[in-house]
């Protein structure tokens, strides 16, 4: 499980573009999102350096 923390993340448009994020690293990973935290939780076998890397990309530096 690869929690991060992205404080950018601050509404539904940003929830969405994270989600495409990281689906587009592992189109099978389970994506959690808590909004009111800026948490994202992401199930998969995947680096997750992978993950940071296309949240940055998107603008969503974690912390």
């Amino acid at each position: 499980m690869i929690e991060l923390t992205l404080p950018t993340m601050t509404c539904g448009h940003c929830v969405r573009t994270v989600t495409n994020a990281v689906h587009q690293v592992d189109a099978h990973a389970k994506v959690d999102i808590d909004l009111p935290t800026h948490k994202v939780r992401i199930e998969s076998a995947h680096a997750p350096q992978e993950f940071e890397r296309a949240l940055i990309d998107e603008g969503y530096a974690p912390a």
